[in-house]
C-alpha cells in the first residue's frame, strides 16, 4: 500500500496520544469498579460492563484513524499478468461450391455468421484479425488489425455474396494452397511494416501467438497444399480447419450450364479436411456439429495459450472510500455501546450535521 497524500499522516499522531488515554481511563475505570464491587453489599452476584461506554470512545478513535488515512488517499499496489494477444489469419474459400444451399441459406452466408461470432469472441486490446478469400486465385481483403470496426464493416459488405462470381472460371476451384500463401504474406507483410515504423515489444503486439483459420467445404489433397503446410509449420503458425456443409451435400448453381451438361454436386470433404489441419498442426471443427460461439472460443483459447505472458503490469487501486466506510462503520457501532440518552442525543445530531456538510460538499 502506498498513499496519494502522505502529508496527512502526522494527523495520526494525534489519535494515538487519544488512544494511550482511553487507555488510562480504562484502567482507571477498572480500579474504581474493583473499589466498588469491594464496598458495595447486594444478595446476588452484580456484573459490571469491563468497558462500559469506553467502547464508544474506542470505535470513535479507530473511526479518526481510518478518516485521516482516508484524506491520506491511500492505494493498493496490484501486479497483473499480461498475456500476449492473438493473431487469427482468416482464409475463407470463396468458391462455387461455398453457393451450395445444404445449410441455412448457403455456405457463404453460414460461413460469415461464424465469422461475426469469431470477431464477437475477440478481446480487440491486443488481438488482431486479417483476412484473405481464395478461390482459384487468393485476394486479401483486411491486413493484420485489432480495429473491430474495419473487420466488422468487411463482413457487412460480404456477407450475401462472394466477391467471386460463378460465371468466372477461376471461381470453379478450391486452391487453399494459394489461400495459405497470402496468409504467409500478410504476417510478412505486416512485420515488414512494424519494422519500418520502429514498433517495439512495449505495444504487446510482437509477442502475439499466430494461427490461420481456413473455411472450406474441402478439396483433394495436393502436393502444393502439403508444400504450403511446410511454409507454415516452418513459421509455426498452426492450421486450424473449420468444416462448411454436409456429408449429403447440395447442387452448385451454374449460370453457364447448358441444357445437357450434367449437374455439378458437392459434398462436404470431412477426411480431407482433418488431414488438412493434422498436417497443419491445428485442429478440425465442423460448423453446426458444435456451436459457433465454442468453435470461436476453443480457436481462440489454444492460440493464446502459444501466447504466454508479455510480463508484469502493475497498477493501483484507490481505497479512499474504502477507509471512509470503515470510518462511518466504526461510528455506527460505536453508538450501539451508549447508555447515556443525552450522550446519544449529541452523537445523532453530530451524524446528522456531518451529513449535511458532506451533502454540501460533494
Amino acid at each position: 500500500m502506498k498513499f496519494g497524500a502522505p502529508g496527512f499522516l502526522p494527523l495520526l499522531a494525534v489519535p494515538a496520544l487519544l488512544l494511550f488515554l482511553w487507555a488510562w481511563q480504562v484502567w482507571r475505570r477498572r480500579g474504581d469498579v474493583r473499589a466498588f464491587m469491594k464496598q458495595r453489599q447486594v444478595p446476588v452476584h452484580e456484573r459490571v460492563p469491563f468497558f462500559g461506554e469506553l467502547l464508544f470512545w474506542f470505535c470513535l478513535l479507530l473511526a479518526a484513524v481510518a478518516g485521516t488515512l482516508a484524506i491520506a488517499r491511500p492505494q493498493a499496489v496490484t501486479s497483473l499478468v499480461r498475456t500476449a494477444g492473438v493473431d487469427l489469419v482468416i482464409l475463407q474459400d470463396g468458391s462455387a461450391s461455398m453457393h451450395v444451399q445444404d445449410v441455412k441459406g448457403n455456405r457463404w452466408q453460414r460461413s460469415m455468421r461464424f465469422l461475426r461470432t469469431l470477431g464477437e469472441s475477440l478481446r480487440w486490446d491486443n488481438d488482431r484479425v486479417a483476412m484473405a478469400l481464395f478461390a482459384h486465385m487468393a485476394t486479401p481483403q483486411i491486413r493484420l488489425t485489432k480495429d473491430p470496426n474495419t473487420y466488422f464493416f468487411f463482413l457487412d459488405h460480404l456477407e450475401d455474396r462472394s466477391p467471386f462470381r460463378l460465371e468466372d472460371d477461376g471461381t470453379w476451384d478450391t486452391n487453399i494452397e494459394r489461400g495459405i500463401y497470402w496468409g504467409l504474406r500478410l504476417i510478412e507483410k505486416d512485420e515488414e511494416i512494424r519494422r519500418a515504423a520502429g514498433l517495439d515489444d512495449s505495444l504487446g503486439v510482437n509477442g502475439n501467438s499466430k494461427a490461420f483459420v481456413l473455411i472450406s467445404d474441402g478439396q483433394s489433397w495436393s502436393g502444393e497444399v502439403a508444400k504450403s503446410l511446410a511454409l507454415a509449420q516452418e513459421r509455426g503458425v498452426p492450421l486450424n480447419v473449420v468444416g462448411i456443409g454436409t456429408t449429403a451435400g447440395g447442387l452448385i448453381p451454374d449460370p453457364k450450364r447448358q441444357p445437357n451438361q450434367p449437374l455439378v454436386r458437392s459434398t462436404l470433404n470431412r477426411a480431407e479436411l482433418t488431414r488438412i489441419a493434422t498436417a497443419g498442426g491445428g485442429r478440425y471443427f465442423e460448423i453446426d456439429r458444435d456451436s459457433d460461439r465454442d468453435i470461436a472460443n476453443a480457436v481462440i483459447e489454444q492460440t493464446r495459450r502459444r501466447a504466454g505472458s508479455t510480463g508484469i503490469q502493475e497498477g493501483v487501486q484507490e481505497l479512499y472510500w474504502n477507509f471512509l466506510l470503515a470510518a462511518g462503520v466504526l461510528i455506527a457501532a460505536g453508538v450501539l455501546f451508549l447508555r447515556d440518552r443525552v450522550a446519544l442525543g449529541l452523537q445523532l445530531t453530530a451524524a446528522a450535521a456531518v451529513l449535511m456538510f458532506v451533502q454540501s460538499v460533494f
